[in-house]
């Protein structure tokens, strides 16, 4: 594959995006306003909740087997890799930019998390289908390659979901909802308590008492203590649970998309259920092309969005020139040389399977421009939007150039 032939091959997933993102940025104009405030909102919330659990379950389903998630074992650790070290790269940068405080999240998120659904979806297949491919028979690599992506997608997202989400919702300074019903609910616990011991006392309160509970307690029998005492645990442990399960860090680590992505795996790796629901054979096959169908939707809608929150950017943005100029050359020189280094030294220790359409795919994730469900976060949280647009107009619109050059020398690196 000439550059030439493999500049247009990286570049059309990039174009594409562009493309979509301008009609986003059209929708939202005051004049026409399909994608106002409260529109963009409300499809945050599907995105959220229904369409990206939908892609990355069905993905998962469909391409991941129980012989091939244990050879992919890498894969999950070079993701987080990818994150920790691009936090670090960010932290770094905040510190040396000092943008306003509830940009910090954001920047970090940006150059933590990569693009690592829909760009290696869309790169994968049109290298491998391509005349001068590398990697060999099209059919096969286009197979493996899809398992290698759809893994990928569905590993990046959980990340995203329980680590990005968290760093910005932290920097957003957001008041998690769960505090004042923790709050409401310890209430409506005493009040039970309370309850309990009315029915269970002697109705001849004495009257220099005066109504004082804790004067009345004293008087009660050891066998109200003992009562007492047990609701009292009772009351603390159905307490506890819901701090436990209503708290906002417990529903990020178990939010929709990681839902999915387990339901996606255990759907995958199970050959009963497999073969149940996943082929054209399979008597619940209609149960994962409806998901399927689902998640088809979830990489335009969030383009769009991020199209949409471009114009909100465009009338002005507290992201200065030196910050963009920080994330771009965090995301597309120190991370991908930083890959270079670990995959070449994994390789060598024998923890990575000498197979170079493998070894792309884990170099290509240190170069990919930032994740598109970082605007769905900050739309969430109502923090950075116009500043997560403008940062994704410049990555993206540098990205055709950077994952071009470097996937040639990736492809290079592994033949």
């Amino acid at each position: 594959m000439g550059l030439v032939e493999l500049l247009w091959v990286a570049s059309m997933p990039v174009i594409k995006i562009l493309l979509i993102t301008a009609v986003g940025l059209v929708l939202a104009l005051e004049s026409i306003n399909l994608l106002g405030k409260d529109a963009r909102i409300q499809v945050n919330n599907l995105v959220h909740y229904v369409l990206y659990p939908a892609l990355v379950g069905g993905n998962l389903a469909d391409t991941i087997t129980s012989e091939n998630a244990v050879l992919l074992w890498f894969m999950p650790v070079n993701i987080l890799i990818t994150f920790i070290t691009g936090s670090a790269l960010g932290w770094i940068l905040v510190k040396l930019t000092r943008p306003p405080k509830h940009l910090e999240g954001l920047i970090i998120g940006v150059c933590s998390a990569g693009n690592l659904g829909n760009l290696p979806v869309i790169i994968i297949p049109d290298i491998c289908k391509d005349k001068g491919s590398p990697f060999g028979d099209s059919n096969v690599c286009y197979e493996y390659g899809m398992a290698y992506a759809s893994l990928s997608m569905a590993v990046g997202a959980v990340y995203i979901w329980i680590y990005v989400y968290n760093i910005m919702r932290i920097s957003a300074s957001i008041v998690p909802k769960e505090e004042h019903r923790t709050s409401s609910f310890t209430q409506e616990a005493s009040g039970e308590i309370l309850d309990f011991l009315s029915e269970e006392e002697d109705p001849k309160i004495p009257d220099n008492m005066g109504g004082d509970n804790d004067a009345y307690t004293l008087l009660l029998s050891s066998n109200q203590s003992e009562e007492k005492v047990k609701v009292s645990i009772s009351a603390k442990i159905k307490d506890l649970s819901g701090k436990f399960f209503g708290n906002s860090n417990f529903k990020a680590v178990f939010s929709p998309t990681t839902l999915g992505s387990i339901i996606g795996f255990i759907v995958g790796v199970v050959p009963l259920i497999r073969k149940l629901m996943i082929g054209s054979d399979a008597p619940l096959h209609v149960i994962e092309d409806s998901v399927t169908m689902l998640g088809e939707a979830t990489i335009p809608v969030i383009t769009l969005i991020m199209g949409a929150n471009l114009l909100k950017g465009l009338k002005g943005a507290d992201t200065s020139f030196s910050t963009i100029i920080g994330i771009l050359v965090v995301r597309y020189i120190m991370l991908p040389i930083l890959g270079i280094l670990v995959i070449k030294g994994a390789t060598q220790l024998g923890l990575v399977q000498p197979d170079p359409l493998y070894q792309f795919v884990l170099l290509l994730e240190y170069a990919l421009p930032p994740a598109m469900a970082i605007g769905t976060i900050a739309q969430l949280f109502g923090a950075g939007e116009a500043e997560c647009s403008v940062i994704m107009l410049w990555t993206y619109a540098l990205a055709s150039v950077a994952v071009t050059l470097w996937s040639t020398y990736f492809m290079w690196l592994v033949a």
